[in-house]
């Protein structure tokens, strides 16, 4: 046992094949609640060193302009019986290599709103967002403020846009993000943008996200060693048709469903279509609903019904008639506080 400790020790921190399973686990636990104890494998200093690494590539993913353009709805033949009685949305089951998930596919863009919570103080998990709305189907979106990982969900990070509209800048000085959303014609736009460029867009709804990890067809990430761990995951594409895909990856559950790193995820999308694809907040807080708020996954999260979240894109048969109050319009920082419940 001794000779077999020590060689798996030599083999685990001394030769490449080793060394780059230690990485990915510790990229695995620096995507869960406990960030910290990836030191353990990698220490300190390289747990800084690859949390910077990742922020600068993350970054540098995000600058290319996207050029991607889309049939819009209006625009796409009606002759044949197929297309003019095709649905808003399909699920379908995706499976791989420690994971299981679902691809939800939106076939009019322009049927998707972000929803923010119904009340000031605290977030609201998805399932009650779609019941209350009445919406078709929904999936989290952004990030948000969680002390402790014991968060309320109401402090977004970031932007948060609806209907062209600012609901919540936390930029700072900042003028410029990384942003995963629509414009008005339906066209997903994701990358780094400034928010004058946004608006000159006809941004419509958005969020603060990274990274994008598809533009203008290709793939963005090389293999599953940058893929930044296994982890539950949500992401969202669009198709050359105009379709948005939701990805919906479960994961932390052993013998169901570990997870899937952003490599695994771009791979998903590319072989379903997309020309331009991002991530969105996972971990505990991917979750997938269909309507009258029925959860489709099994998110890892304690609660049911996953997290209390700020924001998630919803899809709508009438999208124009939802109401959406701002509830952080006249709040100040001093009124926001992500761990008070």
């Amino acid at each position: 046992m001794v000779v077999l400790a020590a060689a798996f020790a030599v083999w685990f921190f001394v030769t490449p094949s080793g060394t780059s399973v230690r990485y990915r686990l510790a990229d695995a636990i620096i995507t869960t609640q406990h960030r910290d104890y990836a030191k353990y494998l990698i220490g300190e200093e390289g747990l800084k060193e690859r949390v910077a690494a990742y922020a600068q590539q993350f970054k540098d993913m995000g600058e290319e302009r996207d050029t991607h353009e889309i049939a819009l709805p209006a625009d796409a033949p009606h002759e044949d019986e197929t297309t003019a009685t095709e649905p808003l949305t399909s699920i379908e089951e995706v499976d791989g290599k420690g994971y299981h998930g679902y691809l939800l596919t939106v076939s009019d863009p322009t049927k998707i709103r972000l929803v923010v919570p119904a009340k000031a103080g605290k977030g609201e998990k998805v399932p009650s967002m779609v019941k209350r709305t009445g919406a078709i189907a929904g999936v989290n979106a952004g990030g948000f403020a969680d002390p402790n990982w014991q968060g309320n969900g109401f402090q977004p990070i970031g932007l948060v846009i609806t209907q062209g509209k600012i609901y919540y800048n936390g930029l700072g000085k900042n003028s410029s993000t990384q942003i995963v959303g629509l414009d008005k014609n339906g066209k997903m736009i994701a990358g780094h943008y400034s928010i004058k460029e946004l608006m000159d867009l006809g941004i419509s709804e958005a969020v603060s996200f990274e990274p994008r990890i598809i533009v203008n067809g290709k793939g963005l990430i090389k293999n599953h060693a940058n893929g930044w761990g296994i982890a539950p995951r949500t992401v969202m594409g669009q198709r050359a048709d105009g379709k948005i895909m939701f990805l919906i990856i479960d994961g932390r559950q052993i013998g169901y469903s570990i997870g899937a790193d952003l490599y695994d995820c771009q791979q998903i999308m590319l072989e379903h279509g997309a020309v331009i694809a991002a991530n969105l907040d996972g971990g505990s807080s991917t979750v997938l609903v269909k309507e009258g708020g029925e959860l489709v996954n099994k998110p890892s999260s304690k609660g049911e019904g996953g997290r209390y979240l700020p924001t998630a894109f919803l899809v709508f048969n009438d999208p124009a008639s939802v109401d959406v109050p701002n509830i952080w319009a006249g709040l100040t920082s001093k009124d926001i506080d992500p761990s008070k419940w």
